[in-house]
């Protein structure tokens, strides 16, 4: 009896069920894996924001007088948000003064203006100027027009993100930010604390206006819903916290938290893992299998003793062994 030695070789389906396998993975983990890259090129922005605002030109003072000026300089601060737009509009208009917004605030070339910090959904974004393309494809955007996120009585700025993004979180999930809850602006060297006052869906074909109310200092976070359709737009708006908490004050001017544990690069692993460990054993089945088929096959072909009718007839004159004759 010959002994075969097992070997190592997948069939064709196995290995096709391991490629599907390891794509389904891939695709199912890309939104992880992505946001976390885009929410660790984000925090390496924020995180260096410090640093570049030291060496601002203008110095940090005139920058924030400059600013100041800006606002008192707004003749409304009005923002409206359209039917059917899913970005707010302003009809802020300036009254002379000769500014120049895309240097105001405006810690370098890039257009890196502040960061804001919502803890309870763990968002630590860089704010540009302007709410184009561009800009909502890096961070949040501050909308031109409204009132720089310096703070100051009868004062609204507002800040928008995208969100439903399949490569980066930004204000996905602005929608959990309740009543109560804050949410923190660095502007330079400056920590501004909110607390949420109002939380607002507004439907596609509604129009509404957001004006500074006399006396407060407001800040108004937009982003578009639900997830993946995005007809209506959510309104998050926090009124100033005076003084700053010593704790929000501690955390903004810390590093970055985010964007944590890879947990993607833990699933990928695993995931992996157990492709490789099934693409082993199959790989050994399907090797064994394919013996047996080829030692079936060889037994087939093997010679057959001839046990024809001339063949009995020829043994039948023969003497069984052990007999003795007559």
């Amino acid at each position: 009896m010959r002994v075969h030695r097992t070997r190592w070789r997948p069939g064709a389906l196995s290995i096709l069920i391991s490629v599907i396998a390891l794509g389904g993975l891939s695709v199912g983990l890309y939104p992880m894996t992505a946001q976390w890259f885009t929410s660790y090129n984000q925090s390496l922005v924020v995180d260096g924001y410090a640093a570049r605002v030291e060496g601002a030109d203008p110095s940090i003072a005139e920058q924030l007088a400059q600013a100041q000026a800006y606002n008192d300089a707004l003749t409304s601060g009005e923002v409206v948000l359209e039917s059917n737009a899913n970005r707010p509009v302003s009809d802020g208009a300036e009254a002379g003064g000769g500014f120049d917004y895309e240097h105001l605030l405006s810690a370098g070339d890039d257009g890196l203006m502040a960061r804001i910090r919502i803890p309870k959904i763990d968002v630590d974004l860089p704010i540009y100027h302007g709410t184009s393309d561009g800009v909502l494809a890096r961070g949040a955007g501050h909308l031109e027009g409204s009132h720089l996120p310096i703070g100051g009585e009868s004062t609204r700025a507002v800040i928008t993100a995208h969100r439903g993004l399949a490569d980066a979180a930004m204000f996905s999930n602005l929608d959990q930010v309740e009543v109560g809850d804050i949410f923190s602006v660095v502007v330079f060297d400056e920590v501004l604390t909110y607390r949420v006052t109002t939380t607002e869906v507004i439907a596609p074909e509604d129009t509404s206006t957001l004006l500074p109310v006399i006396g407060e200092d407001l800040v108004t976070l937009v982003t578009c819903t639900p997830l993946g359709i995005n007809t209506h737009r959510i309104l998050v708006t926090g009124e100033r916290v005076t003084p700053t908490p010593p704790a929000e004050i501690a955390a903004a001017t810390a590093p970055s938290e985010l964007p944590g544990f890879p947990w993607w690069a833990l699933w990928m692993g695993l995931g992996v893992a157990a492709v490789a460990a099934y693409l082993v054993t199959q790989g050994f089945a399907d090797a064994r299998g394919a013996q047996h088929v080829r030692d079936r096959a060889a037994a087939k072909t093997e010679p057959v003793r001839d046990i024809t009718f001339s063949a009995l007839r020829r043994d039948a004159g023969r003497p069984l062994p052990g007999a003795t004759g007559p």
